[in-house]
């Protein structure tokens, strides 16, 4: 069975725990290379740890356009 999102890259915000969570696995499941974004790095190495894939975990506070953008500049 092919996935369906193999060669994407796909940057999750809200990716340590809830929605953001069970979003980055079912796309890590499909296939897509993930950058996972939050507040906690504990919670975000622990999803990229359990998504495999290569997944990147990377503090990134939302509400602060300069910490967007540098997460922007890494993906």
């Amino acid at each position: 069975m092919s996935k369906r999102l193999a060669g994407k890259v796909a940057l999750i915000t809200g990716a340590g725990s809830g929605i953001g969570r069970a979003i980055a696995l079912a796309y890590a499941r499909e296939g897509a290379r993930l950058v996972l974004a939050g507040r906690t790095e504990a919670t975000l190495q622990a999803v990229a740890a359990e998504a495999g894939n290569d997944a990147l975990a990377r503090v990134t506070d939302v509400q602060d356009e300069a910490s967007v953008a540098a997460l922007v500049d890494q993906v």
